[in-house]
């Protein structure tokens, strides 16, 4: 008869079958052993989904998070607002959630009615500064967290400031077992008569399985009849990324090492039922993982608590599980020592045994019957804690404090754009014009969009084919016997100069500064840097300050991952001082600009000099980008408030009015790029919203109240002429909104979960 509880209704939020991962496994373990133990208590499910289309869920799943949409997270806090939740069970892991290290979560919970107890999965020892303010999120927000682990404890204390009286140890739940010989189950393996090791989990090549390849021959010397069984599914990121390699890599191993006779891979996600199985006919369980740091293991939870005699690499867990002679510890990356343990172990059934016992007896407190009880009580103490604080309702956000929705990034119109070669630059309509030809400045961004885009996790078959192509062109525009980019290249695959514009020259190394900087592909960070560098000597003698601009933007993108090079550090300090040193030649009081006429791009040479003087420490340049960037906002500013770009058709010259028309998307996109560094280093909610106002430009709050953006195929009209929109869609102004929205997006990430700026600024000194 199950227990009557107090909490009718709790929410577990995070992963879940059939999602492949563990936290999908554990969150469907917890949810059953709370339904089992409280019967009357209702436990329902919000998943996070890492792919289009979700997964096919059970029915207990009442509501699905898009991984990377800020949206997705307010709108499933309003749904747990409005069905009388007593609780939430967060499952925190980094990596399932949206955002810079995850901070998306923090959106939601920040939201709700209700108290949340937080299970944290990974503690970091060292966190790096989003993770530790994520962290320091969690704590602040969650009514109680539990962590796995007497290390975790420490960690939580010590380097996240948690109160001790915040903080449950609950130990990772693992399935009750019977503790039996393992000699009973291996005929249905037709594994009688032999050895058995074992190691499970989704297969990565952060689980060591090679170190234990090493080992077998040794342990074959003296134990022929033993067999090592690799039980589990490649891990699905590793699977999107790197395909089977990483286990074609074991086979040949095995071949090489001629031990393919004595090792079974079974490559499947396994269901509690069979695991229970495999494990029974287990003699030693291995776990030669190659981190230290793992702060929780779900599947030496399983094994040890099961009964089994454990031989471990020394990860956190493993050295507080298997303590006090409860399984042994042999040092990383050290397979003689894997196979003395595993040999002395088999060797002496009488040490093995009194080990299973030790473990199984520990293991006792961690079945989930118990585990969920424990939970329990901590969602009563969150419930009845003072530390609850109060939450905000439903719909109690007014239109001044709500962000808006920002359009869904929609490729189709770029992937139409895009073949073989590269972007294509022009189109009739939304149709592409082949008789235009190519251009690098083009293809240079769309290679800036597609990093940016994997930096927000959207990484389907079109990005990466046109990020593949993008980068494939820049290579192919670079002249090696000048150092130089070639720009038009006709629909034929001539080109049609032998040398490109100096603007075009900077673009390209924006866009591989970014690749360098951001990518997580390393063979495309390769080829980019190695450009990058063959490139960055020309623009020495440049006198384009737009091409000085590009270039500093792309050296502070480079510096992302190589802030160390000399080299380029002495080009930016070089840049900065000749785009500094021509604003104080040419500006004057009324004129506070780097040139005798504002034309195109514009907001760039602010942006350009925000950057390095900021992260180069260099006052007066900064003060230079922001000087100039209020003026040129408030002289591209209506009387309404909206934004109006300087017009193409005559441009802004000193002493004359300025062109109204035509207006370029191009320059939107440079305003709102420039803004949101403005925000990040200021922190000031005035250039945030400047940004927005900047932005809104695209979607019609410019001077004809017209949409630029088609949300039909994803592209952005050419211009706003005087009486109507252009409506060609060429790659210039399709990716220049593509871009504006996905710099959008990416600030919406870092600040929606947080009630501070994302960067907390740092004062430069007074030069």
């Amino acid at each position: 008869m199950g227990i009557r509880p107090s909490i009718q209704r709790i929410a577990i939020v995070g992963n879940y079958l059939p999602r492949r991962c563990g936290i999908a496994t554990f969150s469907s373990d917890l949810r059953k052993a709370l339904t089992t133990q409280y019967e009357q208590a209702e436990a329902f499910v919000i998943p996070v989904n890492d792919i289009e289309g979700g997964y096919s869920y059970p029915e207990e799943v009442r509501f699905e998070i898009e991984e990377q949409d800020a949206a997705s997270y307010q709108r499933a806090a309003d749904f747990l607002n409005l069905n009388n939740v007593d609780v939430v069970s967060l499952q925190h892991e980094f990596g399932i959630f949206g955002g810079p290290a995850g901070s998306l979560i923090l959106n939601l919970i920040r939201n709700l009615r209700m108290p949340v107890v937080t299970t944290l999965h990974t503690v970091l020892s060292k966190p790096n500064a989003d993770q530790r303010r994520v962290m320091r999120g969690l704590v602040q927000m969650s009514s109680r967290l539990t962590v796995m682990s007497e290390k975790a404890m420490e960690f939580m204390r010590g380097v996240y400031g948690a109160p001790a009286e915040k903080l449950d140890l609950i130990a990772h739940g693992i399935p009750d077992m019977p503790f039996v010989d393992p000699n009973f189950y291996k005929d249905q393996f037709g594994v009688e008569g032999r050895n058995v090791l074992l190691t499970f989990g989704l297969l990565s090549p952060n689980k060591g399985v090679e170190n234990v390849f090493k080992a077998l021959p040794a342990i074959l010397a003296e134990f022929p009849n033993t067999v090592y069984i690799v039980l589990g599914a490649t891990h699905p990121a590793l699977l999107r990324e790197q395909g089977e390699t990483y286990r074609l890599d074991l086979e040949r191993l095995a071949r090489d090492l001629q031990i393919e006779r004595h090792v079974i891979f079974y490559n499947r996600f396994v269901e509690l039922s069979e695991l229970k199985e495999f494990l029974g006919v287990t003699d030693i369980y291995i776990t030669p993982y190659l981190n230290a740091e793992q702060i929780t293991s779900g599947t030496l939870a399983y094994s040890f608590g099961c009964g089994k005699a454990v031989v471990s690499t020394p990860y956190w867990h493993a050295q507080e599980l298997l303590a006090d002679g409860r399984g042994i510890l042999v040092p990383f990356h050290d397979s003689d020592a894997i196979a003395r343990e595993t040999i002395g172990l088999m060797r002496d059934e009488v040490r093995r045994h009194a080990m299973r016992k030790a473990a199984y007896r520990l293991g006792r407190d961690m079945v989930w019957d118990y585990v969920a009880h424990l939970y329990y009580q901590s969602f009563e103490k969150a419930r009845m804690s003072s530390a609850a604080r109060p939450r905000a309702a439903f719909a109690s956000r007014t239109l001044d404090r709500a962000a808006e929705e920002l359009p869904r990034i929609k490729l189709d119109h770029l992937e139409q754009l895009t073949d073989s070669t590269g972007v294509l630059q022009h189109a009739n309509f939304n149709v592409p014009n082949y008789a235009e030809g190519y251009c690098t400045d083009d293809n240079a961004r769309a290679l800036l969009l597609m990093v940016l885009l994997e930096e927000l996790g959207i990484e389907g078959g079109a990005a990466r084919r046109i990020e593949a192509a993008s980068l494939a062109f820049l290579n192919f525009a670079f002249n090696p016997a000048n150092s130089r980019f070639r720009n038009f290249l006709g629909f034929h695959r001539v080109w049609l100069e032998e040398q490109g514009s100096e603007d075009c020259h900077g673009r390209a190394l924006w866009a591989l500064g970014a690749c360098v900087g951001r990518s997580q592909r390393p063979g495309f960070r390769t080829l980019a840097g190695q450009i990058f560098l063959k490139a960055l000597e020309p623009i020495r003698e440049f006198t384009s300050p737009r091409a000085w601009a590009f270039s500093l933007v792309g050296i502070h993108e480079y510096f992302r991952s190589l802030s160390g090079d000399r080299h380029v550090n002495q080009m930016r300090e070089h840049l900065t001082e000749r785009l500094s040193s021509l604003f104080e030649r040419t500006s004057e009081s009324d004129w506070p600009w780097f040139e005798e006429v504002v034309s195109y791009d514009n907001a760039k040479l602010a942006h350009a000099l925000l950057l390095s003087g900021y992260w180069g420490n260099n006052g007066r340049a900064r003060e230079i980008g922001m000087h100039t960037l209020e003026w040129l906002f408030a002289k591209q500013s209506t009387e309404r408030g909206r934004f109006r770009p300087i017009g193409s058709n005559g441009f802004f010259r000193r002493g004359s009015e300025r062109a109204r028309f035509d207006q370029q998307p191009i320059e939107a996109h440079s305003m709102v790029s420039a803004c949101i560094e403005a925000f990040r280093q200021t922190g000031e909610a005035v250039w945030r919203r400047r940004a927005e106002i900047a932005f809104d430009w695209f979607l019609g709050h410019n001077d004809l109240g017209l949409p630029l953006y088609d949300a039909r195929s994803g592209g952005c009209r050419d211009a706003l002429h005087m009486d109507r929109v252009n409506e060609n869609q060429g790659a210039e102004s399709t990716l220049s909104f593509l871009l504006a929205l996905a710099e959008m997006q990416l600030l919406r990430n870092e600040t929606s979960s947080f009630n501070l700026p994302a960067a907390a600024p740092t004062p430069l000194p007074s030069t």
